[in-house]
């Protein structure tokens, strides 16, 4: 039997075996930074009580969008729509997968397997509305959040995937995103912001502690989000190749800056420096050189890990103090603040003697891009609330709040 017609997204595969033996290990690397490592970072940042409610929505994002992309997601994200619509998001084509087989490949990256590459890009759709939890820690109904993290996939991020990286029309006038600071983290972020000014304050906030209850985890998953982040940024060059090592280093160069560039600054500010700080300062340096990794050479990750360092800390401490709402775990702070400023610095420090793809990157480019993204997300994000608002309800209520999601929403709890 001749094999079936390629879809408009495909190509014959030509396999790459390096190539694939590299992404085959980003892959698992991206999926650990979701779950443990965002998990623990977040979990540790929250209040005791309401530690493993943090933790299940992680593991609920990774469990829904999985299945959706297999459902849909991946299609609309990379697949071929009709003509009029292909600019702003796929098509239904490539729906539960049909059409994909172990010989086919995606255009984009030819020498991969496409089912290789709709896992590789499956664990980026999942963490970006597992980050976004960060900001409604707390207080939103676990029943909402998997509605939310449904929703959310398919109506923001699928289309902004489709528009940056899988043929629409932001990749097309040149916006540059090597890895996910626009697509990832400025949509969470912005995201992670509506969701904050939604849903109001905790209660309390302001007024009662809310200090992270440990720490350790909060570390324990920073290291897991470091390892994993080699994956999401090195492996996003989609070869075993001299990109991807430039990737590599970048993302090392960048963390440690940003996270002295955080320090210092805080200890100016609060006159000791905290190891929160020094965390933070990883997380949001690793945002910012997410979409310059594979195109800026090491001088330009070391400015922007600088930049992104104090940058970061004036979204999540001083904005945030400066307009009073309650972002609980600094999702707009570090991602978003962080993902702005690194896609930005991208049309600076692009190096064309670095990735051919840099030719032509321009400040101006990227800002529109970024205008497009903020503009979609936030839209989008207020929309899904809306839904969830008049379907699950959004918030706790003050006396489970309280209690603490832990035994409020999940009958469990440590004792």
């Amino acid at each position: 039997m001749p094999p079936s017609p390629l879809m408009a997204h495909q190509a014959a595969l030509e396999i790459d075996a390096a190539a694939t033996g590299w992404i085959l290990t980003s892959t698992a690397l991206v999926l650990l930074m979701t779950l443990p490592g965002l998990a623990l970072f977040y979990g540790g940042m929250v209040r005791r009580k309401n530690l493993l409610a943090t933790i299940a929505q992680s593991t609920a994002a990774l469990s829904i969008v999985t299945v959706l992309w297999f459902v849909a997601g991946y299609s609309l994200s990379f697949g071929q729509g009709p003509a009029a619509l292909n600019s702003l998001v796929g098509g239904l084509d490539a729906a539960f997968l049909r059409g994909v087989g172990i010989d086919t490949a995606h255009s984009l990256s030819p020498g991969l397997p496409e089912f290789l590459w709709i896992a590789y890009q499956l664990t980026f759709a999942i963490i970006t509305p597992a980050l976004i939890a960060g900001a409604f820690a707390e207080r939103m109904k676990f029943s909402a959040s998997l509605l939310f993290f449904g929703l959310w996939h398919l109506i923001v991020y699928a289309p902004i995937c489709h528009q940056v990286w899988g043929g629409g029309y932001l990749g097309g006038m040149g916006v540059l995103d090597f890895a996910g600071g626009a697509v990832v983290h400025v949509n969470a972020g912005v995201a992670g912001l509506v969701c904050a000014l939604v849903l109001g304050p905790r209660h309390g906030f302001g007024r009662d502690n809310m200090a992270p209850h440990n720490l350790s985890l909060t570390a324990i998953g920073t290291g897991l989000l470091f390892v994993g982040w080699l994956g999401f940024n090195a492996g996003s060059a989609w070869a075993a190749d001299g990109i991807a090592a430039v990737a590599a280093l970048n993302t090392i160069l960048a963390a440690a800056t940003a996270a002295l560039g955080w320090m210092v600054v805080e200890w100016f500010d609060h006159k000791k420096p905290t190891l929160l700080g020094l965390l933070s300062g990883i997380v949001g340096g690793l945002v910012g050189v997410t979409p310059a990794a594979g195109l800026v050479d090491p001088m330009g990750a070391f400015l922007i890990g600088a930049i992104s360092g104090p940058a970061c800390y004036f979204g999540a401490v001083w904005l945030k103090r400066a307009l009073k709402y309650d972002d609980s775990l600094d999702a707009f702070g570090v991602h978003g603040m962080g993902g702005i400023v690194g896609a930005l610095l991208t049309g600076v420090f692009a190096s064309a003697a670095i990735n051919p793809a840099a030719d032509g990157a321009s400040i101006l480019n990227q800002a529109l891009g970024l205008v497009a993204v903020i503009a979609w997300s936030a839209v989008g994000t207020f929309a899904v609330l809306m839904i969830c608002r008049f379907t699950t309800g959004l918030k706790v209520t003050r006396e489970q709040e309280i209690e603490g999601l832990d035994v409020t929403q999940h009958g469990e709890g440590l004792h």
